[in-house]
């Protein structure tokens, strides 16, 4: 294991923008944290090419788990790592068994920001899981921007359902709303307004909103990180 993957300060997502940039680089549209995955990168329109990219400090076993049960969704894998010299990432075992599986293998310098490929993904498939790839790519197109950075695990994740919200609770505001002044915003204004999953909304009589404390609470503590 590399020095710098041994120091307890470097998260995983410290690989984030490097693998970004490398795939942006290919022309894909790149986001992180969409459905579990640490990296999507989608690249055309019909139909689209999939790639998952998963992060990791060092090669371990849990990161081939991870690939190998992303398989099924995705057109091609890569696996992200700390780039080492005398790592597992340079262990001709490992390579080999990256090329057995059909998954791509990334080594990425931190100091320089940037990538190298090991091992090219294959198109080796297993049988596909359209259900997942759907929902993946459904969660791709409508995230606004790329709030999350692949790889984070201790912060709330910014989905595009989560986006919804925080825009509708931002036009509510001091106020009182009807669902179809929000459909402009979010086309499951009702629905998500109803369902309240983040506890942000009250409603004031029959069809109408405003946001509950916590909800007020949320919108401040927004204005006050994009302040900081």
């Amino acid at each position: 294991m590399s020095e710098l993957a041994q120091n307890p300060r470097i998260a995983e997502t410290a690989l984030y923008r490097p693998v970004k940039a490398f795939l942006q680089s290919q022309g894909f549209d790149v986001k992180g944290e969409v459905c579990g995955c640490d990296v999507v990168a989608v690249r055309g329109d019909e139909p689209p090419l999939l790639i998952i990219a998963e992060l990791k400090l060092s090669f371990t076993l849990e990161l081939v788990l991870q690939a190998v049960d992303r398989l099924r969704c995705a057109d091609l894998i890569y696996l992200a790592v700390i780039s080492s010299r005398k790592g597992r990432d340079r262990d001709s075992r490992v390579l080999r068994l990256c090329r057995l599986l059909g998954l791509g293998l990334l080594a990425v310098d931190l100091k320089l920001s940037t990538v190298s490929i090991l091992v090219e993904p294959s198109s080796y498939r297993p049988r596909v899981d359209l259900a997942r790839r759907a929902r993946i790519l459904q969660e791709h197109a409508n995230r606004r921007g790329d709030p999350a950075e692949g790889g984070s695990t201790r912060r709330p994740l910014m989905t595009a359902y989560r986006q919804r919200a925080i825009a509708c609770a931002e036009a509510i505001g001091g106020g009182v709303a009807r669902p179809r002044d929000l459909k402009h915003l979010a086309e499951d204004a009702g629905q998500l307004l109803l369902r309240n999953v983040y506890g942000w909304f009250l409603r004031e009589r029959p069809g109408h909103y405003r946001l509950s404390d916590h909800g007020a609470a949320m919108l401040n503590d927004l204005k006050s990180n994009k302040h900081q």
